[in-house]
This record gives structure tokens, sequence and C-alpha cells, in this order.
């Protein structure tokens, strides 16, 4: 791909986080004015808004890949999901909008299957907090890591409703994860 390919390329990804932020049903002749191109230009790069939508996920996740790779996971494995969830939240909160699309025009398969790097560092952390008996073992894995999806995505939603703020998710999903993966013997 040519350089200046690249550029309109990129910068129609980062547009699309940004105008789907101002306007959730933002079309595709918005975000290419927001990323200075042409819709020509945006349609050449991709077909569809579903593309585009789903394209941006995966830049964004590959994003949070980096940022999420410098989060220390060593040490009191409380301690250490309380970092993570407070460095994933910073990413889940900046692209809420360009989730809940994603949500829309996306199957619900496809969005679990592009945070599978994510996860994976999720599940690390619950495994290793099972095995030294701070997190529950009487849950299935697969349940704590559904929990924890959920209450971070729910956190999106009531911060979209107006009932949380952005600046406090971070201590409510870390106390209500925290609450629920230690049970009467652990923690």
């Amino acid at each position: 791909m040519r350089a200046d390919a690249q550029r309109n390329r990129a910068a129609i990804l980062l547009a699309t986080v940004d105008a789907l932020r101002k306007d959730p049903d933002a079309s595709v002749a918005q975000i290419a004015a927001e990323a200075g191109v042409g819709r020509m230009t945006l349609y050449g790069h991709f077909r569809t808004r579903s593309e585009l939508i789903e394209a941006a996920l995966v830049d964004r996740l590959d994003h949070g890949e980096a940022v999420l790779q410098g989060v220390d996971l060593d040490g009191d494995v409380r301690q250490a999901f309380s970092r993570l969830v407070a460095s994933s939240w910073v990413l889940v909160d900046q692209s809420r909008a360009l989730l809940a699309a994603a949500q829309e025009e996306l199957p619900r398969g496809r969005i679990r299957e592009l945070h599978q790097k994510a996860e994976a560092r999720v599940r690390g952390l619950l495994e290793r907090g099972q095995r030294e008996g701070v997190f529950r073992t009487d849950l299935p894995l697969s349940w704590l890591l559904a929990t924890t999806h959920m209450v971070m995505h729910g956190a999106a939603d009531e911060i979209a409703a107006g009932r949380l703020t952005a600046g406090d998710a971070p201590c409510v999903i870390d106390a209500t994860l925290q609450a629920a993966f230690t049970g009467p013997t652990q923690g």
C-alpha cells in the first residue's frame, strides 16, 4: 500500500471512532468528512459501513493490546486484576460508541472473536487467582470471563444512560468484580 493510502486508511479508522462518538449513527459520508477524505476514497478502502466499523474495532483492539501489554500483572493477583480493570476500562471508555456501532453492524460472535487476545490476558489472571485460592473456584472460569465482559460493557451502557460517570466507572467495575470473584472463603 502506498504511503498516502496508508495515511488515508489510518485517518479513516481514527475518524470512524471520533465520528461515532459524536453521532452513533454517523454515515459513511460523515466519517469521510471527519477523516478529510472523499467518500470514494473511503469506499476504496472499505466497501461497506460494516467493513469499516469492523476494521476500526480491530484497529482499536490492536492499540489496546499494545497498551495492556504494559500493565504489570505480577504480584498480588487482586491488585493485578485491579490494574488490568483500570487500564481496560480506559480503552473501553474511549471506544464505547464504536463498540455500540459494532454491536449493531456485526454478528455477536464476531465481536467476541475479535476480543480473544484481550480475553486471554484476563483469563490468565483469573486462572492464576483460582490456583492461588484468591478467586472463586466454585464457578467456571468461563462464567468469570463472561461476568467481566458484561460488567465492563454494562458500565459503558450506564454512562450512556447518564447513571454513571466515566470517572467513577473503574472503581465501580473493580468493586463489583472483586466482590463477585471472591467467595466467602477467598480473599
